[in-house]
């Protein structure tokens, strides 16, 4: 069976994908970005989220404290 094209590589996510993706106000993102709450990285002068990265992320945050 064929691959399609977006699963051979990682997933870039902006803020407004990653806010709807996480299903949070792009606020609350950029807030957890601002206090390195969340995995990302600085292209330019804008974000940008790795899919896998985020997954990995909320993996292991489930069963985990409610820390913030």
């Amino acid at each position: 069976m064929m691959q399609q094209h977006s699963e051979r590589r990682p997933r870039i996510m902006t803020i407004e994908e990653l806010a709807k993706y996480l299903r949070l106000h792009k606020s609350t993102v950029y807030r957890m970005v601002r206090d390195a709450q969340i995995p990302a990285s600085k292209i330019g002068n804008q974000w940008r989220f790795r899919k896998d990265v985020i997954d990995a992320w909320l993996a292991g945050k489930e069963g985990g404290t409610t820390e913030d």
